[in-house]
């Protein structure tokens, strides 16, 4: 279910940047989105040269509005020359956006060193709390509260489980009371309720927050998924070779992450291959050596 729900979820969530982005062409944007930064840096030394660069922008928006104005008609018209034109002038419009946001970067890093120049996480933030009602603001925050914590919750206890019958009632303590475990559980969610904490730490140090978690999840979703494949389809495949076959083909797919020879996203499709793969493999080595 999760595999079929997935895909429609996630056009969605992506439809809704593409809504935000189409709504930003014809409605002028923030010069940067982090508005803590911002504040900081209109209150700092360098707020003339703020001034300026804002000046600056509000022209280039103005003049990038007549120039989608123009598209409009262009793509009213069907004429594929003017279009073809009209978005190489819209191109080069983006080049001179980015360029001035760029100076408001170098003008933050020179005002703090540690400033956090990446705005990428704020923009729909700003968006809903710049244009929706506030109500409906209210509401917002708390559903994402609402589905942040049930996921956490669910996640932790999950994990503490995990760790406890598999690792701990198996490998250490195979006959203990149930005031034992309740207390190893307990032990369990503290520790992984600290990874948890440590990967969100990483994770927003690596820029947009939607493509750090398909970058993170292209670690691992393709061997838990060759792991499921082998369980379902590869039955002559036993637990043991799969095991093997899994652990080999994540320390491929993690070398190969970090050489970065191609995209993440095909990490998915090799990791569920090497699983296969290998644990077909393994398993015929297995019985050859019995």
């Amino acid at each position: 279910m999760n595999g079929l729900v997935k895909i429609p979820m996630q056009f969605l969530i992506l439809l809704i940047g593409v809504l935000v982005f189409t709504f930003y062409q014809y409605n002028k944007p923030p010069i940067f989105f982090n508005s803590f930064e911002l504040n900081k840096l209109e209150n700092s030394k360098y707020k003339q040269d703020l001034a300026v660069i804002k000046n600056e922008y509000d022209a280039a928006f103005t003049l990038k509005q007549k120039e989608i104005v123009k598209m409009n008609d262009a793509l009213d018209s069907d004429d594929q020359l003017r279009i073809d034109a009209q978005r190489k002038v819209l191109q080069s419009a983006d080049q001179q956006d980015k360029a001035i946001r760029e100076k408001v970067v170098g003008l933050m890093e020179k005002n703090d060193i540690q400033a956090n120049t990446k705005d990428n996480n704020y923009i729909f933030l700003s968006f809903v709390t710049q244009y929706l009602p506030k109500g409906l603001i209210g509401l917002l925050v708390a559903i994402i509260f609402l589905a942040s914590m049930g996921s956490t919750a669910s996640a932790l206890n999950s994990l503490a489980s995990t760790t406890v019958i598999d690792i701990y009632k198996r490998l250490i303590r195979k006959s203990g009371s149930d005031q034992e475990y309740l207390q190893a559980s307990r032990l369990a969610t503290i520790f992984w309720g600290l990874i948890c904490i440590i990967m969100a730490l990483y994770a927003s140090k690596i820029g947009n927050l939607l493509e750090a978690v398909n970058i993170l999840g292209s670690y691992i979703y393709g061997t838990i998924l060759g792991v499921f494949l082998v369980a379902f389809y590869v039955k002559q495949v036993g637990g043991k070779a799969v095991f093997i076959a899994a652990i080999t083909a994540e320390i491929a797919v993690i070398a190969i992450g970090q050489s970065d020879k191609i995209a993440y996203l095909w990490l998915n499709l090799i990791g569920c291959l090497l699983v296969v793969v290998l644990g077909l493999l393994i398993q015929r080595f297995v019985r050859q050596k019995a």
